[in-house]
């Protein structure tokens, strides 16, 4: 199961992190964050101790939606060294973001 980030866990979690990390920013009301949900928690299990993946619901941490100016669902962000590498917008097949996976983690 893919991790939780809140505005009050991003810092330790996301940001001072040492891995790659994956986060999705989503909000329960929206179908296309639905149908990317189980593709999340899918690579989460595949990439278990190597890459980082959560999700972010951003009802709940507005916070973090305007710092990484999240302004459409679902939105991917990858993140390394605290900077952002990468970004993919909208619901995707899980090649598209394992495809970024290996392009970051190399």
């Amino acid at each position: 199961m893919s991790q939780i980030f809140t505005d009050a866990n991003f810092q330790k979690e996301v940001l001072e992190s040492d891995q790659l990390t994956v986060i999705d920013f989503n909000a329960d009301w929206c179908g296309p964050c639905r149908s990317l949900s189980p593709v999340i928690d899918a690579l989460s299990k595949d990439y278990e101790g190597k890459v980082n993946i959560g999700k972010v619901n951003v009802d709940q941490n507005p916070a973090l939606s305007a710092e990484y100016g999240i302004r459409s669902i679902p939105a991917v962000l990858f993140i390394k060294g605290g900077k952002v590498v990468d970004r993919q917008l909208g619901a995707v097949p899980k090649t598209v973001l394992d495809q970024k996976i290996q392009l970051h983690l190399s």
